[in-house]
């Protein structure tokens, strides 16, 4: 498996977001871009940490990134979820793992991604990456302090 790691150009890839519209990473050069991998919508340890992203965006939405959480659910899932629990970022569906494998963090055997958060500048160079196994919660405050200081 690969795993990506500071200083590596960070894998293009296109997925639908939950409105169905593509979203291409080469797209958003010129843009900071921060990707939140994660196991499952409705979960309980992923829904802690995306409302715990939701709850204290004002850091990462202050920063000018583009943020986008990612994992195999469908866009239907993705939408269903956001509007649930008012998720402030754009989820992207990576249905078959492809990016989740690009990006080091897909777990084959489970059939899902591990948490995985990148922060990639604006030329496309990952400057921030951090690997937790599936049942291990990220701490975000870590990536909104990178964001804050970095920006």
């Amino acid at each position: 498996m690969t795993h990506i790691e500071v200083g590596q150009t960070a894998p293009d890839f296109t997925l639908l977001n939950e409105s169905g519209e593509e979203v291409s990473l080469s797209s958003m050069r010129g843009k900071k871009v921060v990707l939140v991998f994660y196991p499952f919508d409705f979960s309980p340890p992923c829904t802690t940490e995306m409302c715990a992203i939701r709850d204290d965006f004002s850091g990462w939405d202050t920063s000018g990134a583009e943020v986008f959480g990612i994992s195999r659910d469908s866009r239907y899932a993705h939408a269903a979820f956001k509007k649930a629990e008012n998720i402030p970022i754009t989820l992207l569906a990576d249905v078959k793992g492809e990016a989740a494998r690009d990006y080091g963090v897909w777990n084959e055997g489970a059939g899902f991604a591990e948490r995985g958060t990148f922060i990639i500048d604006e030329s496309g160079i990952v400057t921030f990456a951090v690997h937790n196994p599936a049942p291990e919660i990220r701490d975000h405050s870590v990536v909104e302090g990178y964001l804050s200081n970095k920006s």
